[in-house]
């Protein structure tokens, strides 16, 4: 059975929307090996249909090792109003959503990823069909557009069980504090969740060490 692994760029003031627009001057060769390796070992790719459109837009005519994943990577865009999808390998798929994507996660053998935290997120989010978040933060303020849990967002779909959520800090030169542990430019923050024990557990990781436990706290 496969995991919906999703990573979603998020600046500081808290926008995803279309991060080409103000993520690229910080988006260096590191950052897309990471991405590359994480499309290397995933199945397929999912994604709503504005998400799909601005990925189409950005990948199509690109080129070198990224690009070659991401325009050969097999595509489901899951939109009822979406008539043609004539981006490379990508597949439509209508009707019900969540039920869509609970027989495609049984058919998967390894990951399935999903870019941004748009209306199809949310839906995965809410059914409990999201196993992953990454966040990656950019230490930038946007000003405006769709932010990553808009007004009115349901708190209780954090509820719902996800088996992990990650966070990345992009060239921030403000150091955060995590419970215990310092947090530094380009680490990782890795968030598993217990939820039989009731606990999640938080370990810091960074491009030239191990990762280290920096504390552990009981679910509320």
């Amino acid at each position: 059975m496969g995991t919906i692994v999703e990573s979603t760029l998020v600046s500081l003031d808290g926008v995803i929307e279309d991060p080409a627009a103000w993520a690229g001057e910080y988006i260096d060769d590191e950052f897309q090996k990471a991405g590359l390796e994480r499309l290397l070992v995933s199945d397929a790719m999912v994604m709503g249909r504005t998400t799909y459109e601005l990925l189409a837009r950005d990948w199509a005519a690109g080129t070198g090792a990224f690009a070659d994943r991401v325009n050969s990577i097999r595509k489901y865009v899951f939109s009822s109003t979406l008539e043609r999808a004539d981006w490379n390998n990508s597949t439509i798929i209508r009707g019900d959503v969540v039920g869509e994507v609970r027989e495609l996660k049984e058919q998967a053998r390894s990951d399935l990823a999903l870019w941004g935290h748009g209306l199809f997120g949310e839906t995965l989010l809410k059914h409990g069909l999201l196993d992953e978040m990454r966040l990656s933060v950019f230490p930038c303020f946007v000003g405006k557009g769709k932010l990553l849990f808009r007004e009115g967002y349901d708190p209780a779909y954090g509820a719902r069980p996800m088996k992990r959520a990650i966070q990345r800090l992009i060239q921030d030169p403000l150091a955060m504090k995590i419970l215990d542990g310092e947090v530094h430019p380009g680490d990782e923050i890795v968030i598993d969740a217990d939820w039989n024990r009731n606990e999640m557990t938080f370990e810091r990781s960074t491009p030239k060490a191990a990762a280290t436990t920096v504390g552990a706290r009981t679910k509320p």
